[in-house]
């Protein structure tokens, strides 16, 4: 094993899957596209549910990728352990539907033990394995020829995350040395217990079967296409590779705490513990902010904008410890930027606007501290006796972001003591609402094959036409393929060709009918079938659908035309947002259908109405100009050299549709108005 920058393990990595043919899939926005399910990408593979379930088919059936990922269930462990993190980066190799155990377990191992790659040491090396995983265990042992007393059964080792894919999985650990054996309890000192001895590096996830609710695990059914993800926690691997302590004695966060050294006059090295756990908490919180803000996210009460919001406040807090009393997160974004921006590059075109974001929300936060203050005051003197109540301690922590720490001291100083027992089970029924929230939301749809396999092409002539002769080429019916839909029935049909628009990239999807000399079909909705052919959800009306006959394909003609107008108009909006805002102002997601709009961006402020309307008259303006809106398919550099608009996050082909309307030109699918 040899010493390696962060950005070296990162390509390394990436390197050795690229010769065993994986292709390398770009990080995805930490902020979802298309999935409410999710509040933030929290994994690599968070990114690819599309392909783990089946509803998208990839290009290619290996992929790798550094994702960055961002959590925050873990918050109050941040800074104190060495390893806990908001954002962090895992490197995944994954599969779909191509190979499976041995050949994830011969890679996962080639590159750990191999001197041309990591080159660690195979005795130092140990793995789990669900107990029952005969076949994982005995490629370990027969295989990799892993001495026996290195394989460990874990009964943990079933990743499952509510109905759909799901299977065991196996892990391997890096034994440290006995000089980590500090500060554990003997109990926890084993491979998979929680201390800093055996570090997990390595995780296999064998996505194999289709949980499904009230069903046992052990009769849950095979997946039609098994899957594998693995994960690889970069600043992990960092830190065994440079030998520092924690995560955080490492490249990718000494940088950040030599600026705060800077800005606060504490060493870091000389600090108490107190104010070491505060330098890694304000150097994880500052990165995860930085990176959040740039994917479009910005602090608010709810949702992502609550927990940029929390990690801003939480870091200004502990600044407090290091003698630091006015905003200074802001000035931390240069370093960060220095640190990620070799792989993240757009971070350098984030800059300016993470930095207005930044050092305006610290000034808010120490307004509503000297608020907090202020209704501390104001409870000590409604308190009877001399015990603030728990009730009382929450929500100073909760509405001020008053930490109940400063509580207590505050409160003592007056002659109070704090009611901390109360004050905790209110924080264990806030994280227990956050536990239920993420057990229902994360799961990935049940992996269904019917679709799959089916290839064929289907031409959408949708721009040009809203009505064309149409024959079926695949009928499904209760995820069954089927010749035909009989009167009453419902299923979905995919055509030769349609003018019916799919949904995708914000624009809802047309409805409309197919019609014959003895049949009517609704068309209720349209989306992307996994190969990409457009698949119609239908109706039967009157008749038969059935493969044998020819349709003529009706787009419901006025309900399209309000949704191209809205879409156009979203392109003219975005045009006057940038136009009055700035040009940092950039499509953060959006909704279009025939009755309204929505356009999702990111800016530090908001909007007063006065900038409304001058937004509002910009648009007015480029409408009554009239001028022609076309469309041409051009290769990607070209549309970019005509300074065509991409959407952040979104990931283009060699060639793209530019759509021009008046002064705006951007890469886009959906359907617009002629002018």
């Amino acid at each position: 094993m040899k010493y390696r920058t962060s950005a070296e393990m990162r390509q390394l990595y990436l390197d050795f899957f690229v010769t065993k043919g994986h292709v390398i899939e770009p990080s995805s926005s930490l902020v979802p596209k298309d999935d409410p399910s999710l509040l933030w990408i929290n994994s690599g593979v968070a990114a690819l549910k599309k392909y783990f379930d089946g509803s998208v088919i990839p290009k290619s059936k290996r992929i790798v990728n550094a994702q960055k990922s961002l959590r925050a269930n873990d918050i109050e462990n941040v800074g104190v352990t060495a390893r806990h993190h908001t954002l962090f980066e895992m490197l995944g190799n994954f599969s779909i539907g191509d190979y499976f155990r041995t050949e994830a377990i011969q890679y996962g191992w080639e590159f750990l033990t191999d001197e041309e790659w990591v080159g660690f040491d195979p005795q130092k090396l140990y793995v789990t394995v669900y107990p029952g995983d005969d076949e994982t265990y005995n490629i370990w042992k027969d295989v990799i020829k892993l001495p026996e007393d290195h394989i460990v059964m874990c009964e943990d080792n079933f990743w499952e995350i509510g109905e759909g894919p799901c299977g065991p999985c196996t892990e391997i650990f890096y034994d440290r040395g006995e000089a980590f054996n500090y500060d554990t309890p003997a109990e926890e000192m084993f491979v998979g217990g929680e201390n800093d001895r055996y570090i997990e590096i390595w995780n296999i996830v064998l996505s194999q079967f289709n949980s499904k609710q009230g069903v046992e695990r052990s009769a849950y059914e095979e997946l039609p296409t098994k899957n594998i993800d693995t994960g690889m926690g970069l600043e992990r691997m960092v830190s065994i590779v440079q030998n520092g302590i924690t995560n955080f004695e490492t490249d990718l966060f000494l940088p950040i705490i030599a600026e705060i050294e800077k800005l606060s006059g504490v060493v870091y090295e000389t600090s108490t513990p107190e104010q070491r756990t505060a330098f890694k908490l304000i150097a994880d919180h500052t990165r995860a902010v930085i990176f959040a803000t740039a994917d479009g996210a910005l602090p608010s009460n709810e949702g992502r904008g609550y927990v940029i919001r929390r990690l801003l406040r939480r870091a200004s807090r502990y600044a407090k410890k290091l003698g630091i009393q006015k905003p200074f997160l802001y000035q931390l974004t240069d370093k960060v930027v220095d640190v990620m921006g070799g792989y993240y590059t757009y971070l350098y075109g984030k800059t300016e606007l993470v930095k207005k974001v930044i050092s305006s929300e610290e000034e808010k936060f120490l307004a509503t501290l000297s608020e907090g203050e202020k209704k501390l005051d104001e409870l000590l003197n409604k308190t009877s006796g001399t015990v603030l109540s728990g009730t009382d301690a929450f929500t100073l922590y909760d509405t001020y972001g008053f930490p109940i720490e400063l509580t207590i001291e505050c409160a003592e100083e007056s002659g109070y003591s704090v009611d901390e027992v109360g004050f905790g089970e209110y924080m264990e029924l806030q994280k227990q609402r956050a536990r239920n929230a993420r057990v229902t939301t994360e799961s990935m749809q049940v992996q269904v094959d019917t679709l799959q396999a089916f290839k064929q092409d289907s031409k959408f002539v949708g721009y040009e036409s809203y009505e064309t002769i149409a024959k079926p080429i695949f009928i499904v019916k209760d995820n069954k393929e089927v010749s035909r839909i009989d009167c009453d029935e419902e299923g979905a049909v995919i055509l030769d060709n349609t003018p019916f628009y799919a949904e995708s990239g914000g624009q809802i999807y047309d409805t409309g009918t197919l019609v014959n000399d003895r049949s009517v079909i609704r068309v209720k909705a349209v989306k992307k079938a996994p190969n990409g052919q457009f698949l119609h959800t239908i109706k039967v009306i009157e008749g038969v659908l059935e493969l044998t006959d020819e349709y003529t394909a009706i787009v419901d003609l006025n309900k399209r035309k309000e949704i191209q107008k809205n879409h156009t108009a979203t392109h003219l909006l975005q045009l006057a947002l940038q136009s009055v805002l700035g040009e940092h102002i950039e499509q953060a997601g959006s909704s279009v259908d025939a009755k309204r709009l929505r356009f999702d961006f990111t800016h530090y402020e908001g909007l007063t109405d006065k900038v409304l309307a001058k937004i509002e008259k910009k648009v007015n303006e480029m409408i009554w100009e009239s001028a022609k809106v076309t469309t041409e398919i051009l290769p990607i550099d070209e549309a970019k050299k005509l300074g065509a608009m991409a959407l952040f996050g979104e990931k283009y082909g060699d060639v793209v549709r530019v759509v021009r309307a008046g002064e705006s030109i951007e890469l886009c699918g959906g359907t617009h108005v002629k002018n």
